[in-house]
């Protein structure tokens, strides 16, 4: 019998589970999110993801967005620009007022609160991130939630080419607790985690 392949990463929803359009009549809305994707696209130019076939690093924000519309309902132009950008302060040469000056205060408070101090052992930062996940704002737990989300099912689907068994788990015992700080955001992102968190450990 031919082994079932790990799910697709944007699982088929029935017609109950997908949200309504968002009102495209927000012209303002539109072109933050243009603006924040062609950012990105050009600060991640030159990255990879760590998955075998080496992907463009600029999949991965634009997954974390995409996720936050089709699965879990989300349509705010400012939630989705900054899942956008997401990684652009933490893994690029970006500086957080860069993001204040092209993208304002607002979209500048949620970067800041889900990038982590590089100065910072890499151990010290895991810890960090599940301490103080809780007294994030919901708009950076959305974000959070939707990066764990797509991470954890890319390395379902490929891990990167140097990790055991023991890292894969080690890393979705990690992602278990910091998404612990995030409950009571958004109940079907928190079910999708749960059930690929169960299905890995």
């Amino acid at each position: 019998m031919e082994k079932e392949g790990p799910p697709p990463a944007y699982p088929d929803l029935s017609e109950e589970q997908i949200p309504a359009p968002p009102p495209y009549s927000d012209a303002s809305g539109i072109m933050l999110i243009v603006k924040a994707t062609d950012f990105a696209a050009r600060k991640h130019r030159k990255q990879k993801r760590k998955d075998p076939q080496q992907t463009p690093y600029i999949n991965h924000p634009v997954g974390v967005a995409r996720i936050l519309t089709s699965e879990g309902g989300i349509t705010d132009p400012i939630v989705l620009a900054a899942a956008i950008l997401h990684d652009t302060v933490e893994d690029t040469n970006t500086t957080i007022d860069e993001i204040e000056q092209e993208f304002g205060r607002e979209i500048r408070n949620i970067i800041a609160e889900v990038t982590d101090d590089k100065s910072l052992p890499k151990e010290k930062r895991k810890a960090l991130q599940v301490e103080q996940t809780p007294h994030k704002s919901r708009q950076a737990k959305l974000v959070k939630l939707a990066d764990k989300l797509y991470n954890l099912r890319d390395i379902e689907r490929s891990p990167p080419v140097w990790w055991d068994c023991r890292r894969v788990k080690e890393y979705f015992k990690w992602s278990r607790d910091v998404i612990a700080g995030c409950k009571g955001t958004n109940d079907a992102l928190e079910a999708a985690l749960d059930d690929i968190i169960n299905r890995n450990l």
